[in-house]
């Protein structure tokens, strides 16, 4: 969760940096907090798991390895979307 807040705080700042339009804005922010959102359903699935059992489980594994996949996909999805509006934005700047 760290992690995910220190880029998102990073891309807000490239965002005021390069003054990017509204509609950049909203799309960064979406990602951003679509992001936070999974991480907090993870944590509560993995807490709900281990309420459950102490004991290794096959499925519990499952449970947690999908919710964690969830965030991993929309971190991912969170770079192509901060690739795409920033992307050009630095190659402009550098040239």
């Amino acid at each position: 969760m760290r992690i995910h807040l220190g880029v998102g705080t990073i891309a807000i700042a490239a965002g005021i940096a390069f003054r990017i339009a509204s509609y950049e804005w909203l799309a960064l922010v979406i990602v951003i907090f679509f992001v936070f959102i999974l991480e907090i359903l993870n944590t509560a699935i993995e807490t709900l798991v281990d309420l459950y059992t102490e004991d290794y489980h096959h499925l519990a594994k499952v449970a947690k390895d999908t919710a964690a996949g969830a965030v991993m996909v929309a971190a991912i999805m969170s770079v192509c979307v901060g690739l795409i509006i920033f992307l050009p934005k630095i190659v402009n700047w550098f040239f």
